[in-house]
């Protein structure tokens, strides 16, 4: 029931949505474990400036996007409380160098429930099916961890996995959204609603984004241990940059083309 309540809450009756959301706001309130670092105040606030990272592409320097070496067929994740329209620009710019970029055709992502995740792995199937050829799935934050998660569970149907900004490793509560994502997921961070080793490598070629620079998750998380990942590419932009900066798009069209 808890992995499909979000669909469902307003259905209810009065009395059990105040009791949820009681119980959801209980889990926010949870204290922080002394092991988890997240990111500073300072490195949080300026990711509010993400407005402003269109504009900045506009004067910065721009991306010479060549055709692909390989063209491939790319799901996009979209992060936790995003919309797959926070990756439009992304996609656009996989589609201008021949990729065919896919969304990952649930909406928002409100959590990786077992429900949610259900869905976006049948998402996967029927994607495979009609392409006759493994899928390349690009995560970003939340979206990556569940990337990570499709490629364990189908590694035959997963061409490469690329996180970007994903907490994968280290402590869940290492980051500035986990008392938002319980409240709105419903359950712990620390206790999935799938049977999993978040850190765990999946079977197939996986590549980790991070940055310094990232006001959401702290960048030893999202960047792994070596037995995590094959291999971690730094930036220097916020955790909204990794799909709205020219220095991200270029390192993700660069890291496609790699054999």
């Amino acid at each position: 029931m808890r992995a499909h309540y979000s669909s469902t809450m307003a259905t209810l009756p009065f009395y059990e949505q105040r009791a949820e959301w009681g119980r959801r706001l209980a889990l926010a309130a949870e204290p922080c474990a002394d092991d988890a670092r997240p990111p500073s105040l300072r490195l949080f606030f300026r990711e509010w400036l993400y407005p402003f990272l269109p504009i900045k592409r506009v004067f910065g320097p721009k991306i010479g996007i060549k055709p692909a070496a390989k063209p491939q067929t790319v799901m996009l994740l979209p992060g936790f409380g995003a919309h797959p329209i926070r990756m439009r620009w992304m996609a656009r710019q996989l589609e201008k160098a021949g990729h065919e970029a896919k969304r990952w055709g649930l909406g928002y992502n409100l959590g990786a429930t077992e429900w949610r995740f259900k869905r976006v792995e049948k998402r996967l199937k029927k994607l495979y099916k009609r392409r006759r050829e493994p899928i390349t799935l690009v995560g970003w934050s939340l979206g990556g961890v569940m990337a990570r998660e499709l490629a364990k569970l189908h590694p035959e149907k997963v061409a490469k996995v690329v996180t970007m900004g994903s907490p994968f490793s280290g402590s869940p509560r290492a980051n500035n959204g986990w008392r938002a994502y319980q409240a709105i997921a419903g359950h712990r961070v620390d206790e999935p609603e799938i049977d999993t080793v978040v850190s765990e490598k999946p079977p197939v070629e996986t590549v980790a984004f991070w940055s310094p620079c990232d006001g959401i998750v702290a960048p030893k998380c999202a960047c792994g241990k070596p037995n995590e990942r094959d291999r971690a590419v730094a930036l220097r932009c916020s955790h909204m940059g990794f799909v709205m900066t020219n220095e991200a798009m270029t390192a993700l069209l660069s890291e496609l083309d790699r054999h």
